[in-house]
């Protein structure tokens, strides 16, 4: 099977400079051409759905068989668009993934993350994900040892961005662990590794200790952004965690007041009093604490009002169906409406389309990060991405 995420570059702008009008007939033009261009291939039962200006084509061929396809698709998106009076060139990007026994989820998170290399890359279309790492877990689990001592575990930054304003305001610490076999892994495979390992404590630290270091080193036009790192429950079972946690900031010499401690739903449900405390040791710091994935587990609205907490942050399988699906959408609208109601702020994740982020910004959300500005990156890449936002807001 193989899955193909197109999705239309700059769309951000065009919507912006000639309106939601042109932009949506853009956007079924393009759909258009990309009917046309698997109808003109013997490809058998390709199938595909538009979110926003982004489509996702899934077929039970393999990769060699698709590649045709892709590239027709990227020459039918190159060549300029007539809306009306107005002429539209708009580039593409390609994210491809494909495996013979892979679960669908997992071929579009592959998808996915390939689409944002090339979103990243300098002149590239397409980027076709790596075949996915096959390695028994306690193979994983006696490599990661190795890994920490040979600094193999690296962190990539994702931003996130005002809705308000389209103003680039923090971001999030995103671990990778470069495989000198497998490549990049991402962090669920890190995780998993770890724990079959117990050395999730030492490999906290560790990205901890390596975010801030990081922060730390980041040039003048990155200085103001805040930075969340990620908190485990193994984390929070540490009496002492709180303490760790500030000196370890202060250490690096990023201001307390730029770090947040993000937290999920299920590492607050074994010792919600003692989560409770170490938190609250955290916010009296200066830190700011965030739960993470919210929506999507426990939400016990209950602990809401005990829990000392700045930010929601909305888990993104619900911000990625709040277009199609009114359940979600409504679910989305109760979060940031309590979100609100308790002084709380809203941070939307893995937000892809204009669509989703009009949507999110028009019911009240904070913040969103995702796709729609950039994926995972490194501080020159941020540096980037403030330049041309910059650059934009001038022109």
């Amino acid at each position: 099977m193989t899955i193909a995420i197109v999705a239309l570059a700059s769309f951000e702008i065009i919507n912006a400079t000639y309106g939601r009008q042109v932009g949506d007939a853009l956007v079924r033009a393009a759909a258009t051409r990309i009917e046309r261009a698997i109808a003109n291939t013997s490809l058998a039962a390709t199938e595909w759905v538009r979110d926003g200006s982004v489509f996702t084509l899934a077929t039970p061929a393999a990769m060699k068989d698709v590649h045709p396809l892709v590239t027709a698709i990227e020459f039918a998106l190159a060549q300029p668009f007539v809306v009306g009076t107005t002429t539209v060139h708009v580039g593409t990007r390609i994210g491809v993934a494909s495996g013979a026994d892979e679960l669908a989820d997992a071929l579009v998170a592959r998808a996915r993350a390939a689409l944002a290399d090339a979103r990243l890359a300098e002149g590239a279309t397409t980027r076709i994900a790596p075949p996915a790492p096959h390695r028994p877990i306690a193979q994983l689990a006696a490599d990661l040892h190795r890994a920490i001592e040979r600094d193999e575990i690296t962190v990539l930054f994702q931003p996130q961005v005002g809705l308000d304003s389209g103003a680039i305001v923090g971001v999030e610490a995103l671990a990778r662990w470069r495989h000198p076999d497998l490549g990049e892994l991402g962090a669920d495979t890190l995780l998993a590794a770890s724990d079959r390992a117990n050395l999730g404590l030492a490999l906290s630290d560790h990205i901890l200790a390596r975010a801030l270091a990081d922060v730390a080193a980041w040039p003048a036009a990155l200085a103001g952004l805040r930075v969340a790192v990620n908190v485990t429950a193994a984390d929070l079972a540490r009496p002492d965690f709180a303490d760790r946690f500030l000196a370890r900031v202060d250490a690096s010499g990023v201001a307390r007041t730029r770090v947040t401690a993000e937290i999920t739903e299920g590492g607050l449900i074994d010792d919600l009093d003692g989560a409770t405390e170490l938190l609250a040791v955290l916010r009296d710091g200066g830190c700011h604490v965030a739960i993470d994935d919210f929506g999507t587990g426990y939400s016990s609205l209950a602990y809401l009002t005990a829990l000392p907490v700045d930010y929601l942050k909305i888990d993104l399988r619900l911000t990625q169906s709040i277009v199609g699906d009114r359940r979600h959408r409504v679910v989305v609208e109760g979060i940031i409406a309590i979100a609100n109601a308790l002084g709380l702020e809203t941070i939307a994740e893995g937000v892809e389309t204009e669509e989703q982020r009009a949507l999110l910004e028009a019911r009240g959300c904070t913040y969103y990060q995702g796709f729609l500005c950039a994926g995972a990156t490194d501080a020159a890449g941020l540096v980037r991405l403030i330049e041309n936002r910059i650059n934009r807001s001038a022109a």
